[in-house]
């Protein structure tokens, strides 16, 4: 499927503490080092959390970039941190990378997680703010926006002490209700396969779907936030207007699914899924 792609409000809309994309040739190889590997069908070796992976070069490049799915290592291609690397490396520490200056670590380790949250929600406020029917939201979907921006370019110790679990609740009843007027009419009752035969209810938020025979379903306006898709079989479905907010996408055949008007679908998820040339994308992943 196409490759990653900037939502189109976060620039039409603000100026945004730049693109919300990532650019690891400005990041100091936070998302190799921070984090931990679990061994697993993602990974192909266990590494905890603030120790650099040993694929990582002194240059703060991958190693095996161009052959990291061959390796093993699925979970790294993708994963999208918004461009909170580089606002991380550049901005929030002045350019001082975490070998050069050993004393950061912790601290930077712990502020590019925080950073990561911000810029998703960035990521998702402004494509909020491109959704028509969220029109009467505008004004305090601006000022969530405004709000998260000026998070992102605070000091690292006062990005350690923010609160970001109650942030987060304040934006998302926000998106949750932009989700819920895009949805409005089309997420009623159960849905039906195209050709006859049932589909699940459409408020599916959670729903543990693994596996599941989705073929041809019509899920137009389906609440999917969180959903397990992994392994899901959703050729030839309808998922316009659907909410894919942190719906697990690995492995999902796609081929020939309708996402267009999607909302909250991110790069990450497409890169992770199954599509075909017949997979229908929202503009911003066009």
């Amino acid at each position: 499927m196409p490759g990653p792609a900037t939502p189109p409000s976060a620039q039409e809309h603000h100026s945004g503490p730049g693109d919300l994309r990532a650019d690891c040739g400005r990041c100091f190889g936070l998302c190799c080092v921070a984090p931990a590997f679990a061994k697993s069908a993602d990974f192909a070796i266990d590494k905890p959390a603030g120790r650099p992976c040993p694929n990582l070069e002194l240059d703060f490049r991958c190693g095996v970039h161009t052959t990291l799915r061959e390796r093993g290592f699925t979970g790294c291609t993708v994963f999208d941190c918004f461009g909170a690397g580089q606002q991380v490396s550049q901005v929030t520490y002045g350019g001082r990378d975490w070998r050069a200056h050993p004393e950061t670590t912790a601290s930077m380790f712990g502020v590019f997680a925080t950073m990561r949250q911000l810029h998703e929600l960035l990521w998702y406020i402004g494509e909020a703010l491109t959704i028509p029917a969220a029109h009467g939201l505008r004004d305090d979907l601006a000022a969530a926006y405004a709000e998260t921006e000026r998070l992102t370019g605070e000091t690292p110790d006062a990005l350690a002490e923010l609160d970001l679990r109650e942030h987060r609740e304040k934006v998302n009843a926000l998106l949750l209700k932009a989700s819920e007027l895009a949805r409005a009419g089309l997420a009623k009752g159960q849905g039906r396969r195209r050709g006859g035969g049932r589909t699940p209810g459409k408020q599916l938020r959670g729903a543990d779907l693994a596996g599941a025979d989705l073929r041809r379903a019509d899920l137009r306006g389906a609440n999917l936030r969180g959903a397990f898709l992994i392994g899901a079989d959703l050729r030839g479905a309808d998922l316009r207007a659907a909410d894919l907010i942190g719906a697990d996408l690995r492995g999902a055949k796609l081929g020939g699914a309708d996402l267009t008007g999607s909302i909250f679908l991110i790069q990450s998820q497409l890169d992770a899924a199954q599509g075909d040339q017949a997979t229908r994308l929202p503009p911003a992943q066009v």
